[in-house]
């Protein structure tokens, strides 16, 4: 059973806030990741405490300076099941972990931040490995 919109609405919305665009559907998976220029960020979304305190805060704190992605799209995993599915079939030779980072670069995945290199870290140690992966992965401005 997925779990209630009411109570994942806010960590939706955290992500959202930030710019990210709801892939809700397969279909909104393909168009999101099958555009082959530029680069794309990929969050698998959770309720679970690591998504809460580390992932979602690491990951806005990524975006405010620096390099970024030209794109940056969400799943939540437990609510959007096939949406969820179809983004983790992009990275199927990866176990599936949920809160977890996909960075594609002309429709490759270039870089990958599964729930144990959240899990027992800080906010500030994701963000730190996000920009690194935005610095050599990604241009300073948007492709737009």
């Amino acid at each position: 059973m997925p779990y209630s919109p009411l109570l994942v609405r806010p960590m939706r919305e955290e992500l959202v806030a930030a710019g990210f665009e709801e892939l809700t559907t397969p279909d909104d998976v393909d168009r999101f990741l099958g555009q082959p220029r530029g680069t794309a960020l990929l969050v698998v979304n959770s309720v679970c405490g690591c998504a809460a305190g580390m992932a979602r805060p690491g990951v806005r704190l990524a975006l405010e300076s620096g390099p970024r992605p030209d794109r940056l799209g969400t799943v939540f995993a437990g609510q959007d099941l096939e949406a969820t599915a179809r983004a983790r079939s992009h990275f199927a030779d990866i176990p599936p972990s949920s809160p977890s980072m996909a960075l594609f670069k002309e429709g490759s995945l270039v870089w990958f931040l599964p729930r144990h290199r959240i899990e027992g870290r800080d906010a500030l140690d994701v963000a730190a490995d996000l920009r690194d992966a935005f610095a050599e992965h990604c241009a300073t401005a948007p492709v737009g």
